[in-house]
């Protein structure tokens, strides 16, 4: 899973696009509002299409199939996966109120994790129905939106001073911790930018593997058209490997290197959270049961 900021922006998968909303999102807490998350969920079927529209310029049969496949997609998860979000909202409503830890929050992290392989595991064969249709002219367009993306992760990362970059990561950090306790004191923002100064985070040597995958996905794309009487069953194979290497990549060094980025970010929180008053604790419990009222509405009215 990402653990660094943009980190694999643009891959052509939609368990990706929907972790980043609602796996990601929940970790993160991003949503605001009893309403929000209700309103963001209903509307990510839609929004998937784009996102995914916007990556390879579909025609018309192939938008055709993907909004029946994202559709399907979608009852599977408010059917199967939301269930088990409420279980642990009411969890995080509990933890809320006294102090964590590293382990603990590391260990919800694994939970998320779960849940988005699940997703990937779901969507790997609509993808690879999709994949099966792509034109050297959409394996083009995908190559021009992923150098788009390079060129931003640059210009917010890598073509910036240190406290330039601090300053993005920061952002980044307050609208995930915000959302959840309200407004941070002076000394939370201070403990908050230090921790971010010393994280292990390498713009640098993220760039590259967000590089490797992005080569190696268009590389797998090229060779399924290349491949004649391929079938849905070896698209799907194909893309799972792929999602394998995004998982474990071969970049020596890098698996241990992004463990300690999730471990990190472990650590991030659960110094952050120890620092809250009681005030922004209730804070956070009012929030997650309201994301809690919101899901059970949405699993009542499937």
């Amino acid at each position: 899973m990402n653990t660094f900021p943009e980190a694999d922006k643009g891959t052509s998968s939609m368990a990706r696009i929907i972790a980043r909303a609602l796996v990601l999102g929940l970790l993160s807490l991003v949503l605001a509002g009893c309403s929000a998350l209700r309103l963001a969920y209903n509307q990510a079927p839609s929004l998937s299409y784009w996102w995914i529209d916007g990556y390879a310029d579909l025609n018309e049969a192939q938008t055709g199939q993907l909004r029946r496949d994202i559709d399907a997609f979608f009852a599977w998860h408010r059917t199967t996966e939301l269930p088990g979000y409420i279980q642990r909202l009411q969890q995080w409503q509990q933890m809320a109120q006294t102090d964590s830890s590293a382990d603990l929050a590391c260990t919800q992290f694994e939970v998320l994790r779960g849940a988005y392989l699940r997703m990937v595991d779901r969507s790997l064969e609509p993808m690879a129905r999709l994949a099966l249709t792509l034109t050297p002219a959409q394996l083009q367009y995908l190559q021009k939106k992923y150098d788009k993306n390079n060129r931003e992760f640059e210009q917010k990362y890598i073509r910036v001073s240190d406290e330039d970059r601090v300053d993005n990561l920061m952002e980044r950090a307050l609208d995930r911790y915000e959302p959840l306790y309200g407004d941070l004191s002076n000394a939370q923002l201070a403990l908050l930018r230090e921790r971010i100064r010393s994280s292990p985070f390498d713009a640098q040597r993220v760039n590259t593997e967000r590089l490797r995958r992005q080569t190696d996905l268009i590389r797998t794309l090229r060779e399924l058209q290349a491949e004649r009487g391929a079938t849905v069953a070896t698209a799907t194979t194909a893309l799972r490997r792929w999602h394998d290497r995004v998982m474990q990549s071969p970049l020596p060094g890098f698996a241990a290197y992004s463990d300690s980025l999730v471990r990190n970010a472990c650590e991030q929180f659960a110094a952050l959270h120890n620092t809250t008053t009681a005030e922004q604790r209730q804070h956070a419990v009012r929030v997650l049961k309201d994301y809690e009222i919101d899901l059970r509405s949405l699993v009542a009215t499937h």
